[in-house]
């Protein structure tokens, strides 16, 4: 409750009552209220050390049970001390070539290619396209508008000349299923925030319809109402995968390579690197400089020795 009240996404309160549950099961499914800091602090160390798991993923656990004390149970850790920090490995992002992409996005066919063609035509994260509404594609200025995204914080994207038809196309067999829906007295969507008081029509308006809309109705865990929500992106990231093996590509190919190729092919096109992070959505131009590395280093940047042979 604590979680829905201060607006965190669904996906962050999954998320936190999942670290709260596994801490109290490390813990022999003690009492919460009779552990501390120092029984937080062996847990952090043994998803470090024993779980092997990433940085991020030990912050997330971290931050999931500082917000269950000091918010929930009213008992605020403190300063819990230095602990072992899980290690975040240095690696330079994938990027595909401009013909890798071309070979890829030719394996694919309909919405799964026209949401993997935005995510390399754009540079949007994956969540950024699925979630994507109706109402933030301007046509008239060819651009998209990119709401509430990582940091909770707006921003502009090109929208690429190639996909308007495609993508006109697409909203006109959404919106015949949306009127569909409404024909039977449904037709909602989720609306963020304090939007659906705001607006108390707004759910079932066009403009507020996802662009990548689910095949089926569900009902929304938090209202109790059957919506349309958007697609999940696991069947995105699966086909991008799949693609690029028909494609014979040997890289680690996924949806966010996409978006570190369109990064890169934008330094290579000469763009600036301040405009490149505007796009990105990076809060610091230090994270958009490793995608001027690729273009520094390597066959692209040093003549090899044997080549002088």
């Amino acid at each position: 409750m604590e979680l829905r009240t201060r607006r965190y996404s669904i996906r962050t309160e999954q998320s936190y009552e999942s670290w709260v549950t596994r801490f109290i099961s490390y813990n022999g499914n003690r009492e919460p209220k009779k552990l501390g800091s120092g029984e937080v602090v062996s847990f952090l160390q043994h998803l470090a050390v024993q779980r092997n798991v990433a940085e991020s993923t030990q912050n997330q656990a971290l931050n999931a049970l500082v917000f269950f004390y000091d918010k929930v149970l009213k008992q605020p850790l403190g300063d819990i001390g230095s602990f072992v920090r899980a290690k975040r490995p240095k690696r330079l992002p994938v990027v595909l070539t401009r013909s890798e992409v071309t070979k890829t996005l030719e394996q694919m066919t309909g919405r799964q290619k026209l949401m993997a063609s935005l995510l390399y035509g754009t540079g949007m994260r994956l969540m950024d396209c699925v979630r994507l509404r109706v109402k933030d594609i301007d046509f008239g200025y060819q651009q998209i508008v990119i709401r509430d995204g990582k940091g909770k914080k707006d921003r502009l994207v090109p929208l690429p000349e190639r996909l308007i038809d495609e993508l006109k196309a697409h909203l006109e067999l959404v919106e015949e299923t949306h009127r569909a829906d409404l024909e039977k007295g449904l037709g909602e969507t989720y609306l963020p925030d304090a939007l659906d008081r705001k607006y108390p029509n707004g759910a079932k308006e066009w403009g507020w319809q996802y662009v990548f809309p689910s095949g089926r109705l569900s009902v929304d865990p938090r209202s109790g109402k059957a919506r349309r929500r958007h697609i999940h992106e696991n069947g995105l990231q699966k086909a991008i995968k799949k693609a690029a093996l028909q494609a014979d590509i040997a890289k680690q190919v996924n949806c966010h390579a996409l978006r570190h190729s369109f990064a890169t092919h934008l330094l290579e096109s000469g763009y600036d690197i301040r405009t490149v992070q505007e796009l990105l959505g990076h809060a610091d131009v230090s994270t958009t400089m490793i995608y001027t590395h690729l273009l520094n280093r390597g066959g692209k940047g040093v003549k090899s020795p044997l080549d002088g042979l």
